[in-house]
């Protein structure tokens, strides 16, 4: 009985202590997260390129509503007020610019700015496999296309070819990031940690072995 209360003693004291170093342990060791967030992400507003074909309708003022490509140096001319910067814009922030310059010469004008036809968005959202793979190609990104895909279609690597050393190039928040690749383990091992969706624009790099 003795040696029962002892021992209930003893835990009563060790317990504790076990306890805080666990907590300090789980602590210093956070998880670790993909260095590419899955899931959903924000669609980002279109944004007018050359060559895209944009209508301006001014609402009753019909002569000065038009419709045409924006031009090489991003730009658009529209009637009395002359030319319009398109290009990075996106319709409402052009449909603004055109009421407050239209406003010198007609009262409260309503504009109307619309992209109807994309042309520059095909290049925009392009993926690219580039370097050691046997056709480097710049193909349009589809749902669900992964690192795997984009590799196949280019043909698979090449034997020159140092795979776990590919890199994805993306634009985050306006900054290019780059992202490891284990490509060698994806096409070999079936590990597949690193096979990441990808997202317009991406490109994916294979660089050669160094010998």
């Amino acid at each position: 009985m003795l040696r029962d209360v002892s021992v209930s003693k003893w835990l009563l004291l060790v317990l504790p202590v076990l306890a805080t170093m666990l907590l300090a342990a789980c602590a210093g060791s956070p998880e670790v997260a993909s260095p590419i967030e899955s899931g959903s992400q924000p669609v980002a507003p279109y944004r007018i390129g050359v060559d895209d074909v944009v209508a301006v309708s001014v609402w009753r003022n019909a002569e000065l509503s038009v419709t045409g490509p924006v031009r090489p140096d991003g730009k658009i001319t529209m009637p009395i007020i002359g030319d319009v910067q398109a290009g990075g814009k996106t319709p409402e922030e052009v449909a603004a610019t055109i009421r407050e310059r239209l406003s010198e010469y007609i009262r409260e004008p309503q504009v109307a700015v619309s992209v109807v036809q994309l042309v520059s968005h095909t290049y925009l959202t392009r993926v690219r496999v580039t370097g050691a793979v046997l056709r480097p190609v710049s193909i349009p990104h589809r749902p669900g296309m992964t690192v795997l895909d984009a590799v196949l279609e280019a043909g698979g690597v090449t034997e020159f070819a140092a795979p776990d050393r590919t890199t994805l190039y993306r634009k985050v928040d306006g900054k290019s990031r780059a992202f490891p690749v284990y490509l060698k383990k994806i096409l070999y091992q079936g590990e597949v940690d690193t096979n990441y969706e990808l997202r317009p624009g991406d490109i994916i790099a294979v660089p050669e072995r160094r010998f």
